[in-house]
């Protein structure tokens, strides 16, 4: 969970520590802070365009969020959450964050040739990827 509130941003963004999946349920419902999609993106190495797409998100409603200060919705919240928890899974299973960044956006032969960071704009294509990582973890083939 720790991993996690770092990459959401800490509790300086997020104004609150995570300690359970209770805190994700209530933070998701509320609406991320736009910073956190910020503090996100940024220690992805991504840009917020490529964030947009690979999660589609309306760009124009993310410019609208940022200039008046206001929070994500509840299932643009939830994207990025699903984006923030298959990062920090990645990282896990394959032991370091460059190498988990580099496979996110690379083609996969296990996903029909697609990209893990094309998949998570559904949460059926994240449970996929989620399977993929399970594989590698446990040696098999993939």
């Amino acid at each position: 969970m720790e991993t996690l509130t770092k990459l959401l941003g800490g509790r300086s963004v997020l104004g609150t520590t995570l300690k359970s999946e209770d805190d994700l349920v209530e933070l998701v419902r509320g609406g991320l802070p736009y910073a956190s999609l910020e503090e996100l993106t940024d220690g992805l190495k991504m840009t917020l365009d490529e964030a947009a797409d690979s999660l589609r998100l309306p760009r124009r409603s993310l410019s609208r969020r940022k200039e008046k200060g206001e929070r994500l919705n509840p299932q643009e919240s939830e994207r990025a959450l699903r984006l923030a928890r298959l990062a920090v899974r990645a990282e896990e299973v394959l032991g370091d964050r460059e190498k988990a960044y580099r496979w996110m956006r690379k083609p996969n032969r296990a996903l029909g040739g697609k990209a893990p960071l094309s998949m998570l704009d559904v949460d059926v294509g994240a449970e996929q990827v989620e399977h993929v990582l399970g594989r590698i973890q446990y040696g098999v083939y993939s």
